[in-house]
C-alpha cells in the first residue's frame, strides 16, 4: 500500500519552481496567485533563501509546489491509499484529498502563515532539533531546564524538535547534551512552533478553519495531533486548531500508517527531508521523493517494483505517453459529446464542473471519461484520459 507525504516548512529552496514552468501543473501557481493575491510564480523562481525563510512566503510556496507535484503526479495516474502532511503538509494532504478545495486552502495557508508569523513576534521564540537522544530523554531535559522549553516535534527515532524561549532553548540543548545527545542545532525560524506560544496564532485562526467547509473524503488524513487516521470533515475544525498549539507526532503518523499496511512513502514537494524520517521510523519502509518533472519517470518505475494504486481506466495501465484532464473546481460534471478515439487539441473543452470549462492542457486522443455525467467532482478529480500523439 502506498501513501503520500507532503513537507512542511523548511523545505522550500530558492528556485524550486524553475523546473516546473512549462509543466502543465504550473497552472496551479497562477490560480494560486490570483487567489492570495500575490505573486507566486516569483517567489517559486527568483526569490532568495532569506526571502523564502519568511513564515508568510515559506508555508505558501511550500504548499503550492507541493500541490503541482501532486497534479503531475494524477496526471500520470498514481493514487496513495492514505496522505499525511508534516505540520503545514497537513493542510497539502487534506487538499490532496479533497477535503479542502485547492483555493479554499491556500486562503487557509496565507492567513496560518500570518498569523504564525504575527505570533513570532508578539511572543519571540525558537527552535531546535536534537539529535541522537531517546524522546523521553528529549522531554527530561526540557524538564530539567525550568524554564519555556517543550517538545514540539517527534520526527523520527533519534530526532526531536524542542521550541520555546530562547534561554529555554539553549538550557534544555545542554541538558540534552549532558544526558547523551550527539548534537543539537538551533533552527532558522520566527518562532516558537507547535507549542504555546502559538496560542494567539490558534486563536486567530479557528475561525477561518471553521468557515474553510473541509469536507469528508474517500482517502484518510493522518493527523499529526493524534496520529489517527480521519477521513471526516468535521473532525478537522479541532485537529487544526490544535495542530498549532501541540506536537508534531510524526514518528508516530509514519509507524501508524505501517500498522494499517502501508509500506510505500512518496514524498511530493520540495525537499526530500519526510523521506529520510520514514527511512528510520519504518523498518523496511520503500521510499521515494518526488520533486521536478524527471522525478516522475522515476516514480513509475518504483511503483512498477510492485504491486500499489495506479488507475487503470479500460483495463489498461497510465504510462508517461498518457495523461489525465482533472477538474478544475468542485461541483456537478457534465461532459463534452466527445467520442473515444477524437483527436483533442489544447484547449479543447471536454465538459464543465458546474460553471468551470474543463479544458485539456495538451493534444492527444480522447480515451474515456472517468467522470460520469452529473457526478459530484471535488478539485483536481480525474475527469477524462487521453493519450499523447
Amino acid at each position: 500500500m502506498l501513501a503520500f507525504t507532503f513537507p512542511g516548512q523548511g523545505s522550500q529552496r530558492p528556485g524550486m519552481g524553475r523546473p516546473w514552468v512549462d509543466h502543465e501543473s504550473w497552472e496551479l501557481v497562477d490560480e494560486a496567485s490570483e487567489v492570495a493575491g500575490r505573486d507566486v510564480a516569483a517567489l517559486l523562481l527568483d526569490a532568495d533563501a532569506d526571502e523564502l525563510k519568511d513564515t508568510r512566503n515559506a508555508q505558501l510556496t511550500t504548499f503550492v509546489s507541493s500541490l503541482m507535484v501532486l497534479d503531475a503526479v494524477e496526471r500520470i495516474g498514481i493514487d496513495a491509499g492514505f496522505c499525511a502532511g508534516h505540520s503545514l503538509g497537513e493542510y497539502t494532504a487534506l487538499a490532496a484529498t479533497g477535503a479542502l478545495g485547492f483555493q479554499e486552502g491556500v486562503v487557509l495557508v496565507a492567513e496560518r502563515a500570518a498569523a504564525m508569523h504575527d505570533a513570532g513576534i508578539a511572543q519571540p521564540g525558537t527552535m531546535a532539533a536534537v539529535l541522537g537522544l531517546d524522546d523521553d530523554q528529549v522531554e527530561v531535559a526540557c524538564n530539567l531546564a525550568d524554564a519555556e522549553v517543550w517538545v514540539a516535534n517527534f520526527n523520527a527515532p533519534g530526532q526531536v524538535v524542542i521550541a520555546g524561549s530562547h534561554d529555554g532553548v539553549e538550557a534544555a540543548g545542554k541538558h540534552a547534551k549532558e544526558l547523551g545527545a550527539k548534537k543539537v542545532m538551533p533552527l532558522q525560524v520566527s518562532g516558537a512552533f507547535h507549542t504555546s506560544f502559538m496560542s494567539a496564532a490558534r486563536d486567530r485562526l479557528r475561525d477561518a478553519i471553521a468557515t474553510a467547509d473541509i469536507r469528508d473524503a474517500e482517502i484518510p488524513v493522518i493527523s499529526n495531533v493524534d496520529a489517527k487516521p480521519h477521513n471526516l470533515g468535521a473532525e478537522w475544525t479541532a485537529l487544526l486548531s490544535a495542530q498549532l498549539a501541540s506536537p508534531v507526532r510524526w514518528k508516530q503518523c509514519l509507524q501508524h500508517l505501517a500498522a494499517l499496511g502501508v509500506t510505500r512513502f512518496a514524498e511530493l514537494g520540495p525537499g526530500g527531508v519526510l523521506t529520510g524520517m520514514a527511512k528510520r521510523s519504518v523498518e523496511g519502509a520503500r521510499t521515494i521523493s518526488v520533486a521536478t518533472p524527471e522525478d516522475l519517470d522515476k516514480l513509475l518505475e518504483w511503483v512498477g517494483g510492485g504491486a500499489v494504486s495506479v488507475k487503470q481506466p479500460e483495463g489498461e495501465h497510465l504510462f508517461a505517453h498518457e495523461r489525465l484532464v482533472v477538474s478544475p473546481a468542485a461541483g456537478i460534471f457534465t461532459p463534452a459529446a466527445i467520442a473515444p478515439g477524437t483527436t483533442i487539441d489544447v484547449g479543447t473543452v471536454l465538459g464543465h464542473v458546474g460553471d468551470h470549462e474543463v479544458r485539456s492542457p495538451f493534444h492527444g486522443s480522447m480515451q474515456s471519461f472517468i467522470a460520469v455525467d452529473t457526478e459530484r467532482v471535488t478539485p483536481r478529480q480525474p475527469i477524462a484520459w487521453l493519450r499523447t500523439t
